[in-house]
């Protein structure tokens, strides 16, 4: 007797006609699942991938912003320079893994996190990660972001 174990049905935002190749990346929200919040569960693109180093927030002459909101917001304009020298916007977005040196730094600052995310970036959410680390390479930043993005075909 064999057994089919049960998953989640999955949920594929937006749906494009069959045929032709979607111009974003689809959101993938499993049936069911609450829906996140300033982020997405994972994503689903076909294209040419464009991917960043860690980016962290400083300027062109290598000054680091002042304080942890201006050092992201930084990070994240550098991040949408990278991607349009690929051509591509930050709609293309598939994934964001954020270090940052302080959790608690972070959890303080979400609702200005959030305006400089939407001035940047608008209201696409890829699938993103965050995590703590000890420290970064660069003894002064506060936040290092890396992105992944897929310019559609």
């Amino acid at each position: 007797m064999s057994v089919t174990p049960k998953a989640p049905q999955l949920a594929v935002l937006p749906i494009a006609a069959e045929d032709e190749a979607p111009s974003v990346p689809q959101i993938l929200q499993p049936s069911g699942w609450p829906m996140p919040k300033g982020y997405a569960n994972g994503m689903a693109a076909d294209g040419r991938i464009v991917v960043t180093g860690g980016v962290i927030g400083w300027d062109a002459e290598e000054r680091l912003a002042e304080g942890f909101v201006a050092q992201v917001r930084q990070a994240l304009s550098n991040i949408k320079a990278i991607l349009a020298e690929a051509g591509a916007r930050p709609e293309h977005l598939v994934r964001l893994t954020w270090y940052v040196v302080d959790m608690d730094e972070y959890l303080a600052n979400l609702k200005e996190l959030g305006q400089a995310y939407r001035t940047i970036f608008g209201t696409h959410y890829p699938a993103m990660a965050l995590v703590q680390v000890v420290r970064l390479v660069e003894k002064a930043a506060r936040v290092e972001i890396e992105a992944t993005a897929v310019i559609p075909r």
